[in-house]
C-alpha cells in the first residue's frame, strides 16, 4: 500500500459516512418535533385587538358571536368542531371549568353542519356562554387557527393575551391559562 492511499481511504470511508450522518440528523429532528410536547407557538395577534367579527349562531341555538361580546370582561375563546378528536378530549375540562364559573367561555364552531355540532354539544355538554357558527372558516382564518381546538385568552378590552393550541389537559389548564386568566381579573378589577 503506497503513503497516498491510506488518506483517499479515510477520505472515501468519511464520505460514505456523511449520508448516514445526515439521515441520523434529520432522523433525531423528526423525533423531537414528534414527541417534544411543547404547544406554545408565538402568536402575531398576542396584544392585539381580538379581529372583527360577527359570526351567527349555530342553527338551533339563540346566540350567535361577535367582537362586542368579548368586551368588558376577560374571557376563554374555544374553537372547535365535531368532527374533532381532540377536541373530545378537552371537553371534560371545559364543562368542569364552565361549571365552576370562573371564566365565560365563548366557542367558535369551525365549518361543521349544525346537526353535527349540535349533536356533539348534546353528547358532551355545552360549557359555552355563546358559540358563533364559523361555516367557511374564514374568521378562524383571521383568528389564526390552523389546527383545533384553539382556545384564546381574551382580557378584558378585547385583546388577545394567550393563545394554547391543541386540547389542553388539567395541568396546562391550571399552569399556563387560569394563571394568566387570574392575573388578568385581578388587573381589570382594580
Amino acid at each position: 500500500m503506497s503513503a497516498g492511499e491510506e488518506p483517499r481511504r479515510r477520505k472515501g470511508r468519511l464520505l460514505a459516512m456523511m449520508p448516514v450522518a445526515v439521515f441520523a440528523l434529520i432522523g433525531a429532528g423528526f423525533y423531537w418535533g414528534l414527541f417534544n410536547g411543547d404547544d406554545t407557538l408565538a402568536s402575531p395577534l398576542i396584544g392585539k385587538a381580538v379581529p372583527e367579527f360577527d359570526l351567527p349562531p349555530i342553527e338551533g341555538l339563540p346566540n350567535g358571536l361577535s367582537t362586542a361580546d368579548l368586551k368588558g370582561q376577560v374571557s376563554l375563546v374555544n374553537v372547535w368542531a365535531s368532527w374533532c378528536v381532540p377536541c373530545r378530549v378537552e371537553m371534560p375540562l371545559l364543562n368542569e371549568l364552565a361549571a365552576q364559573g370562573e371564566v365565560p367561555i365563548f366557542g367558535i364552531n369551525f365549518k361543521d353542519r349544525p346537526e353535527e355540532a349540535l349533536g356533539f354539544l348534546d353528547e358532551l355538554g355545552d360549557p359555552y356562554t355563546r358559540i358563533g357558527a364559523d361555516r367557511n372558516g374564514r374568521v378562524s382564518i383571521d383568528w389564526g387557527v390552523y389546527g383545533l381546538p384553539e382556545t384564546f385568552v381574551i382580557d378584558a378590552e378585547g385583546q388577545i393575551a394567550y393563545k394554547h393550541i391543541g386540547p389542553f389537559n388539567r395541568r396546562s389548564l391550571e399552569e399556563d391559562i387560569l394563571p394568566i386568566v387570574r392575573h388578568l381579573q385581578e388587573g381589570a378589577g382594580s
